[in-house]
């Protein structure tokens, strides 16, 4: 038999796994394991890390352990438990302001926002259709858009806009052929926070063009100011699907939990797909969840601990000669990456932290979809407080060193 005759066009067809092209992760993880194999007797530090260094709150994992012995928590979920449901709706009132969503039809459970972002455009992409998606962001709506036979237009978010899509440029054109937009704040990679006006222009932007927003709020919680949800501004939940997830907010990733919001034949649609995709989250971690989603003494000490970190890198980062500030929001600092060091010139952001790694065994990641930017992560490995500062301080020595140019 001739597998590569088989292999679906959207994913390669014949060419499927044959190419040799390497991508922007497996770079690094190759960089890496190089750094490791020259300079076994060097730490290297991993500031490229996009999840928690710490575990979930011990209420939490105190109610899964009780849970995962109870008999009544075996079995299928399906599109989830009440009182997961109850206790989003009550997370989304207290953090958020949303007062208006009802439980039992305006919110779905989701195994994770990955798995809610795949099965979203097949609620509403046809072959031709328009998803419109910010850069840099994380792809998976797009891809399977793509997958369905949709048109992928990326959106740039360019530094001089504060990191916010520029609604008033993009081509007419495209818009009559557009369903959805997905946009994702706070930011991943650039750490940008939503403001009343960037909801309130979405909102009416989405009503202009009856195109559904799609909003990522994975990092929700993660806000160094004041937490906002698109559901909470004036028509809303008339215009946006909001999709919220336990893996930042409470250090829970690997669980895979997360949820969708908002009106109700929108989460109507996605379960209706997600009921022929899964058979839901256990039991167990969706009552575990239950016990630290709407309590904001959790969450806060998470940001805490990231706040302060970031804080520090700040500093540091800005001794050594990079535009660091503090993110509206998220784990992350988004740097212009540097031109050079020494006599050796960057081109792009990828040739940077490849030089990162290789010569100073400090981990980033590099994204060059809008002009050449370091993500720094305050995810990285340590004991404690004090540990966090001699990593932050080794950080600048090694920067330092490095002679960057800028």
């Amino acid at each position: 038999m001739d597998v590569q005759k088989l292999f679906a066009d959207r994913i390669g067809g014949s060419t499927f796994g044959t190419t040799n092209e390497i991508y922007k992760f497996e770079k690094i993880k190759r960089a890496k394991a190089a750094a490791r194999a020259a300079r076994p007797n060097v730490e290297l530090l991993d500031f490229g890390v996009g999840e928690p260094d710490q575990m979930a709150p011990a209420p939490i994992r105190k109610a899964l352990k009780k849970a995962v012995d109870n008999p009544a928590n075996r079995g299928y979920s399906d599109n989830g438990i009440r009182e997961f449901k109850l206790a989003a709706a009550d997370y989304m009132n207290k953090f958020f302001g949303v007062t208006d969503l009802n439980p039992d039809t305006d919110i779905c459970h989701s195994i994770g926002s990955k798995p809610a972002l795949a099965m979203l455009p097949l609620c509403f992409i046809n072959p031709g259709d328009v998803a419109l998606v910010t850069v840099p962001g994380y792809p998976v709506l797009a891809t399977h858009t793509r997958y369905l036979g949709g048109e992928v237009v990326k959106v740039p978010l360019k530094k001089e806009n504060k990191f916010y899509p520029d609604l008033d440029n993009i081509d007419p054109a495209v818009l009559a052929r557009a369903k959805l937009f997905y946009v994702n704040y706070p930011n991943n990679p650039t750490g940008a926070a939503p403001t009343e006006d960037l909801f309130d222009n979405l909102i009416a932007f989405a009503r202009k063009h009856n195109i559904l927003i799609v909003q990522d709020a994975a990092y929700a919680t993660l806000v160094y100011e004041q937490p906002l949800s698109i559901l909470s501004r004036p028509g809303g939940k008339e215009v946006a699907i909001e999709l919220h997830s336990m893996s930042k907010s409470y250090n829970m990733t690997g669980w895979r939990l997360g949820f969708v919001a908002g009106a109700s034949r929108i989460v109507q649609a996605y379960a209706e797909v997600k009921d022929n995709v899964d058979s839901g989250q256990f039991k167990a971690i969706q009552l575990a969840a239950c016990e630290g989603i709407a309590d904001k003494k959790l969450s806060d000490k998470i940001k805490k601990h990231y706040e302060r970190r970031l804080k520090k890198m700040v500093k540091v980062l800005k001794n050594v000669g990079f535009k660091a500030k503090m993110p509206g929001g998220t784990f992350y600092l988004y740097v212009p990456a540097p031109k050079g060091a020494g006599v050796q010139t960057f081109l792009t952001a990828e040739d940077a932290s490849q030089y990162l790694i290789r010569e100073c065994s400090i981990s980033t990641v590099p994204w060059d979809d809008v002009g050449p930017f370091l993500r720094f992560s305050a995810t990285f490995e340590s004991k404690d407080k004090v540990d966090d500062d001699r990593v932050i301080a080794e950080l600048g020595e090694r920067l330092m060193r490095a002679n960057l140019r800028f």
